[in-house]
């Protein structure tokens, strides 16, 4: 009776342990890359259970105490043991955390001088003798520092890194780091493709989703310290008492993150409300925004006063003003230096910042519509007030594919300008795709605008180091949403993640950044890792063959943005596709050299005299600045029109490639998100054959031309 009954007791045990094994193994991506994983190499797990045997920490604050949360439960999963807090180093393997000010054997490292060079956000991780006892040393000027600093080192453990004799000196490139979210108070998302939005306005200020908390922490895991919340086409409801004490919450939960609260606001704030459908109106008591206007001016002096009273820590204020329909200076003759000025004004007292985008295009500045920010804006450089940025997007049209540099970087040495990039995907198939952006943002940042002479990277003009700029920023619209994980497309993660390790360091190649959030989010195989990492690689580059090859543009379904629409016409001429591609029976492309709308001028040699000219003009931007003969010799010895059939075909083989690599890895990866990935590959092969499909047949009939199809 007693065997049984032991039998009946492990059997009933082993059911248990498989029931909870496969449980755990299915994986919603919520977790993100923070999922700790446990160490399977045994090398590594011994080397870290030697260095991390407990944690000595200083005085405590809400933000030390996030940091120590997060070291001992991540170290407690990944290594199996659970990791103490202690007062003192007193044998080998502490891993010692504070700042001068909170340890005092921080405070006798004598990293004084090292740590003067870090700032505020900038930290040291090194291996030490303490009292004669191996150590590890974790070192910053601030708390934040110090969680910036705990996130690093758990990222390191995830990807198998050596820590025996760590020295890293580490601060952000770039002062400001946002996340843009154009979230509408009724809960939907311009442009956004996993869900509705994260912030439930009918519950707070009193109910607190703990995803305000992850979010926070997921952020701060990338170093990522500010975020504008609501829609650049903004509604005035933002700024009433009603909502800031709402947002005020939010911005109570991600303060000891470091993430500080930026709002867009809506430029006809001030005015009465609309009294009549057509009518725009504000939360004020005026008959008018003008910017010159003193009572204008004192509105927004007291509601800068108000927002400060409530959330002390605000950041300020994102700005779209006389863009699509969007309410502005303008309206009243007044210079958009007038409105940025008024509204820097304001903030000026409390050390806020504005952002005023550069996304304008007024037809009436020039028929050419990548012309239109430039124009209006650099003109203008040296008149905005020190705490003004302009944002301006990567590239001159709307985050295309891709898209040459916008010429207003470079272009205006007397004022900061913060870059905009889209996380989102809005041209680039939405959720549905595989496309991972770092290599485009690398591009980017990389391309060198010789603004100061050779070396005059975007990056550099972004991070203040070409043009000796105060203030530095860049902002990505981000892909979030309330989907379970978080982005639509668990490989749109990825992005997220890029975008903020580019934001701290823009040095970092794309290749490496996927090494790390390969094995931080989905296996640290290295077989599946190599493999992932060469879909995710190529994945942009088969994109723009699939949809828009060798400088075509915005030739999307207007509106929706998301599948192919060559033949689109309507009244609007700059907003159709065939005022972009122009094909004709002599060629295809949008002529911008000298000869043409002379968009090339706005960039400075020799940038300029290599776009201007059709046979030094790079092959990826051909179409971008020339129109091009369909005879056209290309490098690769075909014609241009067998080359566009060329491309095209090759961007859809290369999703075929990423289904056959992916279904390879079926036993190796967590079953749910194996099946979630392999019915998004499912849609972006059909989609991409579409685009292919659709752009051949289009062209082909001013081409006149067989259609040629590489396979």
């Amino acid at each position: 009776m007693k065997i049984a009954n032991n039998f009946r007791r492990v059997c009933v045990f082993l059911c248990g342990l498989v029931c909870f094994t496969t449980a755990s193994f299915a994986d919603d991506g919520y977790d993100l890359w923070l999922k700790y994983t446990p160490i399977t190499n045994t090398a590594k797990l011994h080397q870290y259970r030697q260095f991390l045997k407990y944690i000595v920490t200083g005085a405590r604050t809400s933000t030390t105490n996030i940091a120590i949360n997060e070291l001992e439960n991540a170290l407690q999963a990944m290594l199996g043991v659970k990791i103490k807090s202690v007062g003192s180093v007193k044998k080998d393997g502490a891993l010692v955390i504070g700042t001068p000010a909170s340890s005092s054997i921080i405070k006798n490292l004598n990293y004084g001088t090292r740590l003067d060079s870090l700032g505020a956000e900038g930290y040291i991780l090194a291996a030490e003798k303490i009292n004669g006892k191996r150590t590890l040393a974790l070192a910053a000027n601030s708390d934040i520092g110090l969680l910036y600093g705990v996130f690093n080192l758990l990222r390191l453990i995830q990807t198998g890194a050596d820590i025996t004799n760590i020295n890293i000196t580490s601060k952000p490139k770039i002062q400001f780091r946002l996340l843009n979210h154009w979230d509408n108070l009724n809960g939907s998302v311009e442009r956004g493709y996993a869900g509705k939005s994260l912030w439930n306005w009918n519950d707070l200020p009193g109910k607190l989703d703990p995803r305000y908390t992850d979010y926070a922490r997921a952020n701060a895991s990338l170093g990522i310290n500010g975020t504008v919340i609501n829609n650049v086409n903004a509604t005035p409801r933002i700024l009433t008492a009603e909502y800031i004490e709402k947002v005020a919450a939010l911005a109570k939960v991600f303060r000891p993150y470091g993430i500080k609260m930026f709002l867009s606001i809506n430029f006809s704030s001030p005015l009465k409300p609309a009294s009549g459908p057509n009518q725009r109106g504000g939360v004020g008591n005026l008959e008018t925004s003008d910017p010159l206007d003193p009572q204008v001016r004192q509105w927004w002096k007291e509601k800068a006063h108000e927002l400060y009273a409530a959330i002390p820590d605000f950041g300020g204020f994102l700005v779209k003003a006389n863009s699509e329909g969007q309410p502005g200076p303008n309206d009243y003759g007044r210079t958009q230096v007038d409105g940025a000025n008024m509204l820097a004004e304001a903030l000026a007292p409390y050390n806020g910042i504005v952002m005023w985008r550069s996304f304008v295009y007024d037809a009436e500045v020039d028929p050419d519509r990548a012309k239109r920010a430039y124009l209006e804006f650099q003109p203008k450089d040296g008149l905005f007030m020190e705490n003004v940025f302009v944002q301006s997007k990567n590239g001159p049209i709307d985050f295309q594919p891709r898209e040459p540099v916008s010429p207003l970087f470079g272009a205006m040495p007397k004022t900061p300008l913060m870059l905009e990039l889209q996380i989102t995907q809005e041209y680039l198939g939405h959720s549905k795709h595989l496309v991972y952006l770092a290599p485009m943002w690398k591009e980017y940042l990389e391309f060198d605008t010789f603004a100061n002479g050779k070396g005059s990277t975007l990056a550099g003009i972004v991070d203040g180091s070409v043009q000796h700029q105060h203030m530095t920023g860049i902002a990505g619209v981000t892909n979030i949403g309330n989907d379970r994980n978080w982005c639509g497309h668990l490989f749109a993660q990825a992005n997220w993640y890029a975008f903020g390790r580019l934001a701290w360091d823009h040095s970092l190649p794309a290749d490496q950044i996927a090494d790390e959030w390969i094995p931080m989010t989905l296996s640290k195989d290295d077989q599946v890792i190599a493999a992932i990492k060469a879909m995710m690689l190529g994945s942009w580059e088969a994109c723009i063959n699939y949809m828009t090859p060798l400088g075509l543009h915005h030739i999307m379904q207007e509106g929706f943005h998301y599948g192919p629409q060559p033949d689109f016409a309507n009244s609007r001429e700059d907003w159709t596709s065939v005022y972009y591609h122009k094909a004709d029976s002599i060629g295809i492309g949008y002529d911008r050299s000298s000869t043409g709308s002379a968009f090339t001028a706005q960039y400075l040699p020799p940038v300029r005299d290599l776009f201007d000219n059709i046979d030094t003009c790079p092959e990826k931007y051909l179409l971008w600045f020339h129109h091009t003969p369909w005879d056209h010799q290309m490098s690769s010895g075909r014609t241009l029109w067998h080359e566009m059939c060329f491309r095209y075909y090759a961007g859809v083989d290369y999703v075929y490639k990423m289904q056959r690599d992916w279904q390879s890895l079926e036993k190796r990866i967590d079953p749910e998100i194996f099946a979630h990935v392999q019915k998004k590959l499912q849609v972006q092969a059909q989609d991409a054959a579409i685009w292919r499909d659709t752009c051949i047949n289009y062209f082909q009939k001013f081409s006149k031309r067989p259609v040629t199809e590489f396979k």
